[in-house]
């Protein structure tokens, strides 16, 4: 079992990066994460986003993104389970990066409280993620 502790993981590398998690597909179906980073100085062009507070109970089963997109908690500590039984910690100043599309996906639960507060922002299919693998 892999696990996230706290978001200060690379508090040793450069201010100018934030810390990310990436979830995506392999073999073509499964879905798998992999710990990173996204540069902070970089301006990503953006359709649209939104705020969500409501938690429904079909999200906590396995699902897959229903877009690419970027996950920006706000509020709430949750734990990720992938495909092969992985888990991550989510909270507050991880950005997720939601690619995995396909199969059965990801689940998720609450860890402290009962509320999840986020945002969402649609990557459109031709737009880069800006997601790098820590050195």
């Amino acid at each position: 079992m892999t696990k996230v502790t706290s978001p200060d993981t690379y508090a040793s590398e450069s201010d100018s990066f934030l810390q990310a998690i990436r979830l995506f597909n392999i073999n073509e179906l499964d879905c798998a994460f992999e710990i990173g980073k996204i540069p902070t100085q970089v301006k990503i062009p953006v359709e649209y986003f939104f705020c969500q507070a409501k938690v429904d109970s079909y999200e906590k089963v396995l699902h897959p993104a229903p877009r690419r997109q970027y996950v920006i908690t706000l509020k709430g500590k949750l734990k990720f389970t992938v495909t092969n039984g992985d888990t991550f910690i989510l909270e507050p100043g991880i950005i997720l990066i939601a690619e995995d599309t396909l199969g059965p996906g990801h689940s998720w639960e609450i860890l402290d409280g009962s509320e999840w507060e986020r945002v969402y922002v649609p990557i459109p299919d031709d737009q880069e993620f800006h997601f790098n693998l820590p050195l």
